[in-house]
Formats: C-alpha cells, sequence, structure tokens
C-alpha cells in the first residue's frame, strides 16, 4: 500500500471515528483495542458513517484548494458580472451555456439578485461541453467588454444550444457591436481567461457545471435558490 493510500486511509477511519465518537464517548471500553473494537462495531451497525466522512474529508481538501486561489476566483473578468459589481455577497458560478443545469439555475440567479441588492454573481466560463461552447463563451467575453454581458448571457439561454446561430441570435439581441467584438473573440486574452478558468476547475477539482463558490466553500449542481441564498450570506 502506498504512503498516500496509507495516510488517506488512516484520515478516513479517523475522521469516521469521530463522526461517532460524540454519541460513543459514554460508553467506549478504557485502551486502544476498545476503542477500535466500538468504531468498527458503529460503522457495521451504520455504514454510512463511512461515506459521510469521505465527504467531509473531501470538502475540507476542496476548502483548503479553493483558499490557495479564492482571490483568483473571485475576481471577475470585466463586466462578466450579474448583479451588483461592488456587492459584498459574492456567489462565483463556472458555468456553460450548453449545460441544462446551467440554464436551469439561470432564474435562480435572477431571483437572487433581484432578492439581494448586495449579490455579485462572478460568472466564469468553464465551456467544456461542446466546441460551440468556447464560441458562446468567448462571445460572452466580448459581451462583457461592452457593458452587455447580463443581456447576452440571459438571450443566450433564451436561444438554446449554442451554435453559429444561436450565439448570432443572442448577440444581435443584446445590440451588441459585432466589429468590436469579434476583436475581442480573436484576442488571445479571451483564450487565456477560458484556460485559466480551466486550470482553477481542475484546482478545485470541481466536477461538473453549474458549480458555485461562495462563502469559502463549493458546491456542485443546479442546487436551488435556497442554497444559494443561504451560501452567499454565509
Amino acid at each position: 500500500m502506498s504512503q498516500f493510500r496509507t495516510i488517506a486511509l488512516a484520515s478516513l477511519f479517523g475522521l469516521a471515528g469521530g463522526l461517532v465518537g460524540a454519541t460513543l464517548a459514554p460508553m467506549l471500553p478504557f485502551g486502544h483495542a476498545g476503542q477500535v473494537k466500538a468504531v468498527r462495531e458503529a460503522l457495521l451497525e451504520r455504514p454510512e458513517i463511512l461515506s459521510e466522512a469521505a465527504e467531509k474529508l473531501k470538502s475540507g481538501e476542496a476548502e483548503k484548494q479553493l483558499a490557495q486561489v479564492a482571490p483568483q476566483a473571485l475576481k471577475p473578468f470585466p463586466g462578466a458580472v450579474i448583479g451588483n459589481p461592488q456587492g459584498s455577497h459574492v456567489l462565483v458560478e463556472f458555468m456553460d451555456y450548453a449545460c441544462g443545469y446551467c440554464r436551469a439555475s439561470e432564474a435562480d440567479v435572477a431571483r437572487l439578485v433581484a432578492a439581494d441588492p448586495q449579490a455579485q454573481v462572478v460568472i466564469r466560463q468553464l465551456p467544456i461541453l461542446t466546441p460551440e461552447s468556447v464560441d458562446a463563451a468567448k462571445m460572452a467575453l466580448a459581451a462583457a467588454k461592452q457593458g452587455k454581458f447580463a443581456a447576452f448571457h440571459k438571450a443566450m439561454f433564451a436561444a438554446g444550444r449554442p451554435n453559429a446561430q444561436t450565439i448570432a441570435a443572442a448577440a444581435q439581441s443584446a445590440a451588441l457591436d459585432m466589429a468590436a467584438a469579434q476583436k475581442v473573440v480573436a484576442d488571445p486574452a479571451t483564450q487565456a481567461e477560458i484556460e485559466a478558468n480551466l486550470a482553477l476547475a481542475r484546482h478545485l477539482g470541481l466536477g461538473g457545471t453549474p458549480s458555485w463558490i461562495a462563502g469559502g466553500k463549493i458546491l456542485g449542481g443546479a442546487v436551488g435558490y435556497d442554497a444559494l441564498a443561504a451560501a452567499i450570506k454565509g
């Protein structure tokens, strides 16, 4: 067994012991052997404790990783913000315009912004699903440069899955200056922004889109309005 696996398993079982320790403490026999036996019996009776321990260990590691890159993650691409650009309640969304769960979450984000004047939703482009996702992401960043990100963002989701026609329709709906937009799309700095987001996602171990950062924690999936509202104020 490798040293890494030994350490990981030791941490996992140690955490599992901690989860059951509070309830078992009054009945734990004295000595190491008695404690091991008590934890083993508890795990046999409630095997879900082990998965809970694994999730806590994973969450703790993710929070450590997040602390290392938080300034980078929280700083938006200029203009790529929904809500109050100076708001003190910051929510970061990693998203893809081809992602149905991202589309489903758009109403939750809009509701959050409407309910909280301090909500600042930083949108990070993570186009991982289709080649057209990249095209839509670049046009979104071009819209951000023109101060029209929110309009394009909403129109892009309304237009359907990204392709040449839906991207053009969303750009027209947002009234983009297309000559200026195409310059941003072709700018290497735009591709660099997307690659930086991909690197952030890998560093944080994000499982897909949408993924969220708020209050020093990471959430994954279409978690719903209540979870986002609680996280942004946490």
